[in-house]
């Protein structure tokens, strides 16, 4: 068992990046990614991808350099490699998996807090949950949503940030309903969030606390200067503004197919209105990893979006 990395020969967003990858299990390349302080975000099916800047720190802590075509041979070998002609087909049974696994490991965070669920019962809930978020109307606000989420939530714990658990439970309930009714939707899912983690047995100051802080998404709220819970989950939220440009299209996109009932013009004053809201911020993330990672991109895609809609 081993864990490999090649040299960081592949060009992109302007450096260059290695392929970290295990020849033995998934397993142990997250539990290597993680005490390396790699995000999971990095993680690409079968291989995390590296900047340049990391590669000496990783053979340091243990991987093992080898050239890139003995890496895919040692990867195809395992039975890990996932073919290119595959990727795209294979992400969502992948995404389904993340977010089972971090459903089932909240049990024992929770324990650590004194509040433990029954298992069988927390199981179900989270097959609801995933239900919800997998709808057929929902554009944006879908299990990818969902995974984004969590996956900066974790990026923004890599960068030193104690995310709670009950933060976590948040951003599971977040938008678990979503009928396009604005501020209905947040608030609904906030009672839905105290509901079923009362009936799972969780202590109910924790349910009602994740219940507030679902109430602090609701767009134009407080959130950025309420407690730290609301601060990571409103910034997890929001990174969607930093993406790739191929991926804020894709996002800028669903949102538009969420509100096809509304009228072109109208939609579009009403979208570059909340735009130029955020981009009159101060600050659009509030924690500091979140300010460093994500602002100066996001206020790249969002002007970039505004001037869109704007244009004749």
């Amino acid at each position: 068992m081993a864990i490999l990395i090649d040299a960081p020969l592949w060009p992109a967003h302007g450096m260059l990046w290695s392929h970290l990858v295990s020849d033995s299990s998934y397993a142990e390349l997250h539990e290597f990614a993680r005490a390396s302080g790699l995000a999971r975000r990095s993680f690409d099916l079968d291989h995390y991808d590296v900047p340049e800047t990391r590669y000496a720190s990783l053979i340091a802590a243990g991987a093992i350099a080898v050239d890139p075509r003995e890496l895919v041979h040692r990867l195809r070998g395992s039975g890990l490699r996932v073919k290119s002609r595959d990727r795209e087909a294979l992400r969502p049974a992948r995404r389904l998996a993340y977010l089972a696994e971090e459903w089932r490991g909240l049990p024992t965070l929770l324990a650590a807090e004194g509040s433990a669920p029954q298992i069988e019962g927390w199981l179900s809930l989270g097959d609801e949950l995933i239900d919800r978020w997998a709808e057929p109307h929902r554009a944006y606000h879908t299990l990818t949503h969902l995974e984004d989420v969590l996956l900066a939530l974790d990026q923004l714990s890599i960068r030193g940030e104690a995310i709670a658990v009950e933060t976590l439970l948040a951003a599971w309930f977040h938008d678990a309903v979503y009928t396009g009714r604005g501020n209905r939707d947040e608030r609904d899912s906030a009672g839905l969030a105290v509901a079923r983690l009362d009936s799972a047995g969780l202590d109910p100051q924790l349910s009602k606390l994740v219940g507030e802080l679902v109430i602090e998404t609701i767009p134009g709220g407080a959130g950025a200067a309420g407690n730290e819970g609301a601060r990571h989950l409103l910034d997890a939220d929001l990174a969607i503004f930093a993406a790739p440009t191929s991926r804020y299209t894709e996002y800028r996109e669903a949102v538009r197919s969420e509100y096809a009932h509304v009228p072109e013009d109208q939609f579009r004053e009403g979208r570059s209105r909340i735009l130029d809201a955020y981009l009159e911020r101060e600050r659009i993330y509030a924690t500091v990893p979140a300010h460093e990672l994500w602002e100066g991109r996001a206020r790249a895609n969002l002007a970039a979006e505004v001037k869109a809609l704007r244009a004749d």
